[in-house]
């Protein structure tokens, strides 16, 4: 019995079961506390497949009671386990020596690793860095490449770029190249956008600050306006009555041309003035100083009447105290007496008529007031305020009244200055002398001028190294209301310039220097079009290039000013150079690569410039006179100008029939039914109210013989240059063509 327990407890499981049991737990579903395994042994070949059924045989044998063991291991289990922990610790970033010992390990058997290079193990399919060891071929290569650039520039087009926002300083006036640059961009961006405005504009072109302001918000960009330092140029002082005193009055002689302005003043300075201006007329502003009986002084302003001399006409009324109107009284109230009129009451100044000429027969000095009364200037018998004297220039009647009335009108304008500290005043005309340089004619308003004072005017400076007054004598000290010549100016002064005394010569170049960074540029102004007419030639009109040289800057500037008003819609003056001094061989070389006309106006050329003016074939043209000037002009650009085209019908034939003549072609035989048939003239063929040809009359003939013409009436053969399809009833229209010189 103790041997059957002891089968009992012994279990054996069969290795070919197709069931896989747990050991211990099975035991233990079978009530046992222990159990054996025995390990068959392997089975030999020979042997048979199967074994008996026996149930004692191989079973496990139960010893004692039942103690735990270690559970034998399950390697494929265990070997997947560990591969599945490779690999995840693969895609965990293990750390890279750990990595670098599995690779040297795994390129120790040379002899494995050359059988299986090309292929992939399941080891390293699970380990990424192992196929990094692996060649790859070009192919991949390239497609790598070519991908990871595309994330690259994928990358590059998502970033953003920021604008730099600029902070652009804007002054008075600027260019657009200039402005380009400020806000760091391309012009014709600016060009463009101009353009979509309707603006036609180049680089050169300057716009003001309000524009230049616009464009720089356009462009995302914040405009800054420059400031104007304050230099101080002179301590304002306060008036203070000790120090102001009485001075002479400034009266300004204004007038009509031919009036007797110069006569007049000639006249009340027992002088001849007059004979020395061209053509009659006074061409620049002079200033003089007259002593009065009584031993007052009067400075007078003498300026040009011509309509070309508004500029030194309203020059002179801005710097004068008393403004004398004369007017012939034999001629009446005319369009620069009305000017006159005008700039005096603009500037505020006190007007005194003189009814010159009033000693020929058909003077009529009642009404020249009565005129004047359309004006608001009332005489004072007619209950105004108006001071009228009738003067004659020729006879000297009425000067001594006219200066009382000066003088009057000077003690109820109770005219006052400052005597000391620095002078200042205007630039009244300037020019350039041949042995002294650049001159200026300059009137003071206010303290002393005194030799080798430094002054600044306009975009000028200098020392005054000599003054010359009216007498033509030098002098060394002028005082207000005076007028002087100052030689010692670096530069040619503008007329109508202030004129100012600095302290020192670095306070007068650091002025100077200021105004000329921040002068108005002297380039030409927008012009504002249509796009159409951008690409137009023929709306674009053509210009006559001019250079003018003149003696005196006051003579100058009025022919510009004159020239500038010549406004043609096909024709324009464009000029090239206005300036003063001798014609040099400079301005004959400009005029040459302008291919413009040399203009002087009371000048002329050196030796040199007159021979390289013949050699080039510059037109040279010389004048006195304005007027003379101005017709020039009109006349040169009236050759601009497309004539006037007209046709005039000469005659008519109509075709009857067609011949054809050996060595001429066809012929039509027509009948002159208008006018008469004219050799060599236009001719037009007509069929049916449609013109067909255009051309000219090749040859006529009469009865087999050439003709000349043919009158109304008469048969006669008729050939067209270059046409021979004749028809009965065609028209042949004969006419010339007749031009008509046009003029401005």
């Amino acid at each position: 019995m103790e041997e059957k327990k002891e089968k009992k407890k012994k279990l054996t499981l069969s290795g070919f079961s197709k069931k896989t049991h747990n050991a211990p737990n099975y035991a233990q579903s079978r009530g046992k506390t222990s159990v054996v395994i025995e390990k068959k042994a392997p089975k030999r070949w020979g042997e048979r497949k199967f074994q008996s059924r026996d149930s004692n045989f191989n079973k496990p044998k139960f010893t004692g009671d039942y103690v735990p063991k270690k559970t034998p291991i399950n390697r494929n289990f265990d070997i997947r386990k560990m591969a599945e922990e490779r690999a995840a610790k693969r895609f965990k970033n293990v750390k890279e020596d750990s990595l670098q010992q599995k690779k040297t390990s795994l390129g120790k058997d040379k002899s494995f690793a050359s059988k299986r290079e090309n292929k992939l193990t399941l080891s390293q399919a699970l380990d990424d860095d192992a196929l990094d060891g692996r060649e790859r071929s070009l192919a991949s290569v390239k497609r790598a490449r070519l991908k990871e650039k595309k994330s690259q520039d994928s990358k590059k087009t998502n970033i953003e770029t920021k604008k730099i926002v600029h902070e652009v300083n804007i002054p008075d006036k600027i260019t657009i190249q200039e402005l380009s640059n400020r806000m760091a961009m391309q012009a014709n961006s600016i060009i463009k956008h101009l353009l979509g405005m309707g603006v036609v504009a180049t680089i050169n072109h300057t716009i003001d600050a309000d524009t230049a302001e616009y464009l720089v918000k356009e462009f995302g960009n914040i405009p800054v306006r420059e400031k104007k330092p304050d230099l101080n140029i002179l301590k304002s002082e306060k008036k203070d009555n000790k120090n102001l005193k009485s001075r002479s009055p400034i009266v300004t002689v204004m007038g009509h041309v031919d009036h007797g302005k110069t006569s007049l003043l000639d006249a009340l300075r027992k002088t001849n003035v007059v004979a020395g201006e061209h053509g009659g007329i006074t061409q620049h502003i002079g200033a003089y100083n007259i002593e009065t009986e009584k031993g007052k002084s009067i400075t007078f302003i003498d300026t040009p009447g011509h309509a070309a001399f508004t500029e030194m006409r309203a020059r002179g009324s801005k710097v004068t105290d008393i403004v004398i109107l004369v007017v012939a009284a034999d001629d009446g109230v005319k369009p620069q007496t009305i000017e006159a009129i005008k700039h005096a009451k603009a500037a505020k100044v006190p007007i005194i008529v003189a009814i010159n000429k009033v000693d020929l027969p058909a003077a009529d000095p009642q009404k020249i007031k009565n005129e004047l009364l359309q004006y608001e200037l009332i005489a004072e018998e007619l209950s105004g305020d108006t001071l009228f004297t009738e003067v004659s220039a020729t006879t000297k009647k009425n000067l001594d009244k006219l200066k009382e009335n000066i003088a009057l009108q000077a003690d109820l304008l109770d005219l006052k200055a400052n005597f000391e500290g620095f002078a200042s005043g205007v630039i009244l005309e300037s020019r350039i002398d041949k042995g002294k340089g650049p001159v200026s004619t300059i009137l003071v308003t206010n303290g002393s001028l005194k030799k080798g004072d430094f002054f600044v005017s306009g975009n000028t400076w200098g020392k005054i190294r000599a003054m010359i007054n009216d007498q033509g004598q030098n002098i060394n000290l002028a005082l207000p209301a005076t007028p002087v010549e100052i030689l010692g100016m670096n530069n040619l002064a503008f007329a109508g310039d202030d004129f100012l005394v600095v302290d020192s010569e670095e306070k007068a170049k650091e002025i100077n220097d200021y105004r000329i960074g921040h002068s108005e540029s002297k380039q030409a102004p927008l012009i504002s079009a249509n796009k159409e007419s951008v690409f137009d030639d023929s709306l674009i009109p053509k210009e006559l290039p001019m250079i003018i040289k003149s003696d005196v800057h006051g003579s100058s500037e009025a022919l510009k000013n004159a020239i500038e008003k010549i406004k043609h819609n096909e024709v324009t003056p464009k000029i090239i150079l206005s300036n003063i001094g001798v014609i040099t061989e400079t301005d004959v070389t400009l005029a040459k690569a302008s291919n413009a006309i040399l203009i002087g106006f009371n000048v002329r050329p050196n030796k040199e410039a007159k021979k390289l003016a013949e050699s080039h074939k510059i037109t040279l043209k010389f004048f006195n006179i304005i007027y003379e000037v101005l017709d020039f002009i009109n006349d040169s650009l009236s050759g601009l100008l497309k004539p006037d085209v007209k046709e005039e019908i000469v005659g008519s034939a109509e075709v009857q029939e067609i011949f054809k003549v050996s060595k001429v072609g066809k012929v039509a035989g027509s009948k002159v039914i208008d006018g008469e048939i004219v050799n060599n003239l236009n001719a037009r063929l007509i069929r049916d109210g449609s013109v067909l040809y255009t051309g000219s009359i090749g040859s006529i003939f009469r009865e087999k013989n050439a003709a000349k013409q043919v009158a109304a009436g008469l048969e006669c053969g008729i050939t067209l240059k270059d046409f021979a399809d004749f028809k009965e009833k065609d028209v042949i229209e004969v006419y010339k063509i007749i031009e008509t010189e046009r003029r401005i």
